[in-house]
């Protein structure tokens, strides 16, 4: 982001805990409907971890995406917050497309105030689940198998392998135990013991979302492969160039612009765009061209 004029220069150094704040997150969410595919664990664990033997099938593709990407900015003198935006956005096109007894999947990752948002502005009856993103419990497995094992080696992959396996099994919570007793039988301290409170700690939070051996076998999706790639073709492919420098209402039209060329609304958008430009610049062109003009008739 481009420094705004009133903001004092950067240091030559920066002390600690400074940052340079070039950067300005985005929240990117999308509504698609996808069909079920069953899975096992065993065959989940095989596909992540690339086995000659994992299953090649194709697994079905999502459908009807439509992207909202939003920056938190401020808008005439108020702060409009992006995320909050983001999920009004969700909450609307899930009213107009939903079916009766239609499961929703409520699929994010750990972060507290996704969910705090998930519970104000989407459903939550029956039919809705809301499942953590396996993407985001896989790397804690590899943090905390680097605090016993050495990165890279054979006894690290065995570790996460068996771990993974069971939190997919939906042993979530025997592998929170089998962490801390780890920790304390490998007599853990300092930085490497808050790192592994840190790493069960997230995990135990969340384990009302880390059902996964319901998930698998109802064939919900568990990770938000659509997300992380429209993260890059919505957002990062453009704003992130080399180069690039935005101040905040340009970057924040850039997304919207993105956005709609993504969800298939390009050419909507442009006669909306002309119809909305010709009323502002010629007002009164209507209430004219409905006027009886003499001059008119003598012409005609």
């Amino acid at each position: 982001m481009v420094r705004p004029v009133e903001a004092p220069p950067p240091g030559a150094h920066l002390t600690k805990g400074q940052k340079k704040n070039k950067k300005k997150m985005a929240c990117v969410g999308c509504v698609y409907s996808v069909d079920r595919h069953v899975r096992t664990p065993e065959e989940l664990v095989k596909t992540l971890f690339r086995d000659p033997d994992r299953p090649h099938t194709t697994p079905p593709k999502a459908q009807h995406k439509r992207y909202w990407a939003s920056l938190t900015r401020e808008v005439a003198g108020q702060e409009v917050c992006g995320q909050t935006e983001v999920f009004q956005q969700l909450r609307d096109d899930i009213a107009l497309r939903r079916q009766p007894q239609q499961t929703l999947i409520n699929l994010s990752d750990g972060q507290r105030s996704l969910e705090t948002d998930r519970h104000d502005y989407l459903p939550r009856d029956a039919q809705t689940v809301d499942i953590l993103d396996l993407m985001h419990v896989l790397p804690r497995l590899w943090e905390a198998a680097h605090l016993f094992h050495a990165e890279a080696s054979d006894a690290a992959t065995s570790f996460v392998r068996q771990r993974l396996r069971r939190v997919l099994q939906g042993q979530a919570q025997s592998v929170i135990a089998d962490l801390r007793r780890q920790g304390t039988t490998h007599q853990l301290r300092g930085a490497k013991r808050k790192k592994l409170d840190r790493l069960t700690e997230f995990l135990k939070t969340n384990l009302h979302r880390m059902r996964y051996d319901e998930y698998l076998a109802a064939g919900y999706p568990i990770a938000t492969g659509v997300i992380e790639g429209a993260c890059r073709h919505v957002v990062k492919d453009r704003m992130e160039r080399s180069g690039m420098r935005w101040k905040i209402p340009g970057a924040q039209a850039m997304l919207a612009l993105r956005t709609i060329h993504t969800n298939g609304d390009w050419e909507d958008f442009q006669d909306f765009r002309v119809r909305h430009e010709t009323q502002r610049l010629y007002p009164h062109a209507a209430k004219f061209q409905a006027l009886s003009w003499p001059l008119k008739s003598i012409t005609a």
